[in-house]
């Protein structure tokens, strides 16, 4: 028993190769740059506008820096230099 043909389908697309940009840690690359609970500027970078961590593969930190980070912005957010949320309005 044959299938009959569809005739809306569409013709294949072309197929376009997805660019990964590779992700780098910016406290190894900069040494200059350093992990602090007391700047929140730096730590200002690794959150969101709602006041989440970003996660590793979005940063592209490395583990042991992302560790660092984690815990310097929960230091940051219990002394109250950084907030735990985004207030609406």
């Amino acid at each position: 028993m044959a299938v009959p043909e569809r005739r809306d389908q569409r013709p294949p697309r072309p197929q376009r190769k997805f660019f990964h940009r590779r992700k780098f840690c910016r406290f190894c690359t900069d040494s200059a740059l350093i992990i602090d609970y007391k700047s929140p500027d730096v730590l200002r970078d690794f959150v969101t506008e709602r006041g989440k961590i970003m996660p590793r593969r979005i940063t592209g930190n490395c583990a042991k820096h992302q560790r660092e980070l984690t815990t310097a912005i929960k230091r940051s957010r219990s002394i109250a230099l950084m907030p735990f949320a985004v207030t609406e309005g």
